[in-house]
């Protein structure tokens, strides 16, 4: 077990045991795009709202989600509030005999919850019966997790991979369609048929799925409704709540409620 302080190193690739839990709570990370040679890592936090950047998509994690990270992947976490912030991680030969090793979003359901925290404190050591016992249930309960598909895909392109790297750092909304054209110097009709081709999405879908992602981060920070529609540049709050609950089928009160 470890316990990280603000801006303590950290490199779970230097560790030989089988499991490896840490947990700390920090204000202002970002870890720097990164990757963990011989390591998959599941990250959680129990409280507070962490984004994680790949090579080509953006995830937000609110305390009801967690984020399974094979080896190998190229990974970026920032978070701006305090976070409670949970890491396992798993030798990639051991954890592959119980999950498919691909990036992907999973519900943590009550008793995955109460795991994890129990992996983060133990102490690193050979595994004990009772501490292979928990990660069979553990494993179980990855196995039947379900998975979440709130995620947006990344441009590639060299003329706007870095300005939407630039928007996510700073959380700054992504402008219209009218005003990234001129800001680029690209017209409309190419950055709309970029962003088709790269993400899936027309731009404006792209955006609205950017403001949705930035909503839950800020909702689980903490905001009320109509700070969220007025920072995210919203015409109303009913407005903001409609956006929402088309998108996610819950008010935004609703959809922390039973997440919780």
């Amino acid at each position: 077990m470890a316990i990280l302080k603000q801006n303590e190193s950290f490199n779970a690739d230097t560790l030989h045991e089988k499991v490896i839990g840490i947990a700390s709570d920090m204000v202002l990370h970002d870890s720097g795009f990164h990757f963990h040679k011989t390591k998959s890592q599941l990250l959680y936090a129990p409280s507070g709202c962490m984004t994680v950047t790949t090579s080509d998509r953006q995830l937000v994690l609110p305390p009801f989600r967690m984020l399974w990270i094979p080896a190998h992947e190229v990974h970026r976490v920032n978070f701006r509030n305090i976070v409670a912030y949970r890491s396992i991680y798993f030798d990639e030969d051991y954890s592959q005999k119980y999950i498919k090793s691909d990036l992907k979003v999973l519900h943590v359901n009550t008793l995955l919850k109460e795991i994890i925290e129990r992996i983060c404190f133990w102490e690193w050591s050979a595994l004990k019966s009772d501490q292979t016992n928990l990660l069979n249930v553990f494993w179980d309960e990855m196995q039947r997790a379900q998975e979440e598909k709130l995620e947006l895909k990344m441009p590639q392109d060299r003329r706007f991979k870095r300005i939407v790297e630039e928007w996510t750092l700073r959380q700054s909304i992504p402008p219209m369609l009218k005003n990234l054209a001129e800001k680029t110097g690209a017209v409309e009709k190419t950055i709309s048929r970029i962003f088709k081709k790269e993400t899936g999405l027309s731009y404006q879908d792209w955006r609205q799925q950017w403001r949705l992602q930035r909503s839950i981060e800020l909702l689980v920070e903490g905001n009320s409704i109509g700070e969220v529609s007025h920072i995210l540049d919203f015409s109303s709050d009913s407005a903001f709540i409609e956006f929402f609950k088309k998108h996610t089928g819950s008010t935004p009160l609703q959809y922390l409620m039973k997440n919780e």
